[in-house]
């Protein structure tokens, strides 16, 4: 018998979403939030008769109050680096499976470094990062590092928008929050602590060249286990075109100020008080005017490529939340492939992810 899906953060933006998603596909989740009000509001609106839950990250307790043993834990609440661990520590305890949909460097590193040895313990799957960050690029990357063979030993991702696009208020917060953090990258066959927007190059798109400035990502700890013989995962973000040299710069400069003791500190509390994360994103009908693009190239020792591949398709939230739906539905029943912290690659398989992501909206070009 399938575990229940509980989407927590239901009532945000990537929440409702997500819900909505699960709904589509025939798929009954729990809703759970901090506010009744607005969590029974959304159960009408969806249109079915729907279980909702409160809970609260400032009561962890709530938290994991929300699952039970076999059930799948949808996070959506975030900036995660702030309000991320009640939700992994109770999938963890209750041994439920668990999937987010961070973007957030920091949050990563801590579920594949911290998390993922209790997750196998408890022989539960944790998917963190499971939506447009940073899923597409490890969709491209496993079919590039496939058709390049045994012979590559690098693998650079970039990720552009098509079209307008506006950053929903958690997707502000989350980079507003991050900017203070230290990123990592795998190089040299190892995971190396790196400042944000080290690297910067650009992309063929669409016959046109797109700047785009490295990013930590899930890739980095993803990738490595689908080759043993890669050496150098590079994930680019394209989303600032020509201020990409500015994004790096500011990068830098922002390195130097933050070991100023009590920098850190004091930007943490102004991005707090300041940039909110629930202030809702974009509409349907905005988000028909954008779209993703994703590219990823595997290089040999020399720096040859050996093969590229371009995946396109939908806006990113679009696709966030139906990532989310079809792998929280997948994980309930069983689909998972081992325990631990979990690549959408070795996860699913690299031809279900596929599949998956061509239902959802996003396939190979």
């Amino acid at each position: 018998m399938a575990g229940r899906i509980v989407v927590f953060g239901a009532t945000g933006y990537t929440g409702r979403l997500t819900a909505e998603a699960l709904v589509a596909r025939g798929v009954q989740p729990v809703l759970a939030a901090r506010d009744p009000a607005k969590l029974g509001k959304l159960a009408d609106d969806l249109g079915g008769d729907l279980e909702t839950q409160i809970a609260d990250v400032d009561r962890p307790e709530s938290v994991a109050l929300l699952v039970e043993e076999g059930d799948v834990l949808v996070a959506t609440v975030g900036p995660f680096v702030r309000w991320g661990d009640p939700a992994a520590q109770a999938a963890i305890a209750k041994r439920a499976h668990y999937l987010d949909s961070t973007g957030e460097p920091p949050f990563i590193s801590k579920v594949f470094e911290h998390y993922g040895p209790q997750a196998e313990a408890a022989g539960i799957g944790m998917l963190t990062a499971f939506g447009y960050d940073w899923v597409p690029g490890n969709l491209a990357a496993g079919l590039a590092l496939r058709d390049a063979g045994p012979a590559a030993v690098r693998v650079d991702t970039g990720y552009f928008n098509t079209g307008p696009a506006r950053p929903s208020g958690g997707t502000t917060a989350s980079l507003a929050g991050v900017v203070a953090e230290p990123s990592f990258a795998f190089r040299d066959s190892a995971l190396r602590a790196v400042r944000s927007a080290d690297r910067h190059r650009t992309f063929t798109i669409r016959g046109r060249e797109r700047p785009a400035v490295t990013v930590g990502s899930s890739e980095h700890f993803t990738l490595p286990r689908l080759n043993d013989g890669l050496r150098e995962v590079n994930s680019y973000l394209g989303w600032f075109g020509p201020m990409s040299r500015v994004v790096q710069a500011g990068s830098l400069l922002g390195a130097g100020m933050f070991k100023i003791p009590g920098s850190r500190d004091l930007y943490g509390r102004v991005v707090q008080r300041y940039v909110k994360g629930s202030t809702g994103g974009p509409d349907a009908e905005q988000r028909s005017k954008t779209g993703s693009h994703v590219v990823a190239e595997a290089f040999d020792a020399g720096g040859a490529k050996l093969s590229e591949v371009h995946v396109t398709g939908i806006d990113a939230y679009t696709f966030t939340a139906g990532i989310l739906a079809w792998g929280a539905e997948r994980a309930a029943a069983g689909g998972l492939r081992g325990s631990g912290a979990l690549g959408p690659v070795d996860g699913f398989g690299l031809d279900e992810l596929e599949a998956g992501c061509r239902e959802v909206g996003l396939s190979r070009a």
